[in-house]
């Protein structure tokens, strides 16, 4: 089976241009003066944290249903006994395989990994998935991920968790006793604190790597904004090192496919 690790083509070169040489002391300077930026940022985004704890919040139905690995349970059930609960909704394309399930939400929801120090801070994490359980906690098995995983697919539930948001977006809750209030959500780029492998990409010289990136002429920027910046041959590209790892990515769906095809666009 082909099992590949990245992707080859380039907008331009397979050769990309790069930055000038300097001696260390220029180099230092230039550094300094970035990070005098960085750490504007860096405090910027500690006021926009303060405000975020300032927000109001609204109620929210804590009897709400999800299907768990034991069968229902309700949104306070999530909580897990905690303060607080994250909820990642992941995108579900029902009946398909798991090569045409959502990139974006592969890739966000898998690089939440060590949850610990999350319950440390009293803090649940936990998947809502759009899809049924059964199909849907297959393929969080392939993918090895260990997240508490519920169904959201029953339609008065997502209806009412949701608000008309649909699905792909980070949600945070509080829960008061028995009450459960929504206190934040954010979407799109905002999903980014999950995802530390572009906070770490951001830092090297050639950044995403995406079409949209304002780098200079001659950088190598292989990857669309259009869902292909998560998918390799086809593919949402974590899913080739677990079809590598000789794992089953059955989801007992028909037809299922061991190359994937992608017919859709999520996020």
């Amino acid at each position: 089976m082909n099992t590949p690790d990245q992707h080859h083509s380039t907008t331009d070169s397979d050769t990309p241009a790069l930055p000038p040489v300097v001696d260390r002391a220029t180099w230092q300077a230039e550094r300094d003066k970035l990070l005098v930026r960085e750490k504007a940022h860096t405090r910027e985004g500690d006021a926009i944290a303060a405000a975020r704890r300032r927000l109001p919040m609204v109620e929210v139905d804590p009897t709400i249903q999800l299907i768990g690995p034991n069968g229902p349970v309700t949104l306070l059930d999530v909580f897990e006994g905690r303060k607080l609960l994250i909820v990642y909704y992941h995108m579900w394309h029902t009946g398909k395989p798991a090569g045409s399930q959502c990139p974006g939400c592969t890739f966000s929801n898998g690089e939440v990994r060590e949850l610990s120090y999350l319950h440390s801070r009293d803090v649940t994490y936990a998947t809502f998935c759009e899809g049924p359980y059964e199909e849907s906690s297959r393929y969080r098995d392939f993918m090895g991920w260990e997240v508490p995983w519920y169904s959201a697919s029953e339609q008065d539930s997502a209806d009412a968790l949701t608000a008309g948001r649909g699905f792909g977006w980070l949600g945070c809750y509080l829960r008061e006793g028995n009450r459960v209030f929504e206190t934040y959500w954010t979407t799109d780029r905002g999903d980014e604190p999950m995802t530390p492998s572009y906070g770490l990409l951001d830092m090297t010289v050639y950044g995403r790597q995406e079409t949209w990136e304002d780098s200079p002429a001659g950088w190598p920027q292989r990857w669309r904004n259009t869902g292909e910046q998560w998918r390799t041959d086809g593919r949402p590209t974590a899913q080739w090192s677990r079809l590598a790892a000789g794992r089953s990515d059955d989801l007992g769906t028909n037809p299922t496919v061991s190359n994937g095809s992608q017919d859709q666009h999520c996020h």
